[in-house]
């Protein structure tokens, strides 16, 4: 298969799963159901829910400044926070594309090489990598008695237990393989872990690193208090366990890189989490879409700004 068929079916295919979910999220509740929910939605839960969002994203373009600072480049927080923008709202084009064009933002515009910004992005996604494998162990922890129990309730309790133990025997036998063998696929996987080690111990060796840690925390702690405040907005949702909340946002999490932003996936992903809890369908649903929509408008907004601001920022910027 040609490269150009395989770029094509990257951008092809997330948008395809995109519009097939959207169709099947819409088959399980009524438009005129949907459309009530936003009507009926408390829309001061929902602006907290963008401001926090907005808080988030705002503290990961000052982090930003913390990696690039030790590489002896002092960005001005305006562009770092404008390429941040405009690299969520470039990747509900084409997957991943934002992380090249804010690494181009800041070559073009503050003048740090290409490689090196995507250097640091990289070492960054490592540590988000980090704090959601933390929320995800946490998760469990909180709720062990509970998903414990939903699967023995679904399943036979000796196929849990055996499934459990074939996957623990396979993961091992896959660590075995990948340590000792030099196939491509074992030299990828090696580079990665790598990679992720080393770009997470980096972290301790900036100088601001307590700050970047912090900051990184802060991050999450936003993105988790954004999604749980919103579902304040929808009738029908509450009492929700924080739990339900927990598993929800790691759910909804994994779908944006599922599709591009999450079109379409996000709302499946809340409604088949919150389906654990025994919520409601309809109001799980409804609570998924104005979730993204809430996050994609202010995207739009700030990421359509943030293009067209660029040059008039930087217009007296010294070639």
């Amino acid at each position: 298969m040609s490269k150009s068929i395989i770029k094509t079916l990257k951008i092809l295919l997330p948008i395809i799963l995109g519009v097939f979910l959207i169709w099947y999220s819409l088959s399980k509740i009524s438009i005129n159901e949907l459309i009530a929910h936003f009507k009926s939605a408390n829309y001061l839960y929902i602006i907290i829910g963008v401001v926090l969002g907005l808080l988030s994203h705002m503290s990961r373009a000052y982090r930003w400044l913390f990696q690039l600072e030790p590489l002896g480049y002092k960005v001005k927080y305006g562009n770092s926070f404008m390429a941040v923008f405009a690299t969520y709202l470039i990747n509900y084009t084409i997957p991943r594309a934002g992380e090249v064009a804010r690494a181009s933002i800041l070559t073009n515009y503050e003048g740090v090489p290409f490689e090196k910004g995507i250097g640091t992005i990289v070492a960054e996604r490592v540590a988000d990598v980090i704090v959601m494998l933390l929320i995800i162990v946490i998760t469990l922890f909180l709720e062990f008695d509970f998903i414990f129990n939903f699967f023995v309730e679904k399943f036979n309790p000796i196929k849990v237990v055996f499934s459990f133990l074939l996957l623990l025997v396979l993961g091992l036998f896959f660590v075995f393989y990948i340590k000792k063998s030099q196939s491509k696929l074992a030299l990828k996987v090696k580079s990665f872990v790598s990679g992720l080690i080393e770009g997470a111990l980096s972290i301790f060796k900036m100088k601001k690193k307590w700050a970047f840690i912090f900051h990184t925390f802060f991050i999450w702690s936003m993105y988790v208090l954004m999604f749980y405040i919103t579902s304040f907005a929808i009738t029908g949702l509450q009492p929700i366990p924080f739990g339900a909340v927990l598993i929800g946002f790691i759910a909804a999490s994994f779908s944006v890189a599922a599709t591009n932003g999450g079109l379409g996936s996000y709302p499946i992903a809340v409604y088949g989490a919150f389906a654990i809890f025994s919520i409601p369908e309809d109001p799980s649903i409804a609570f998924g879409w104005i979730m993204w929509t809430s996050q994609t408008v202010m995207v739009i907004l700030f990421g359509g700004i943030s293009l067209l601001c660029l040059p008039i920022y930087n217009r007296n910027r010294k070639k």
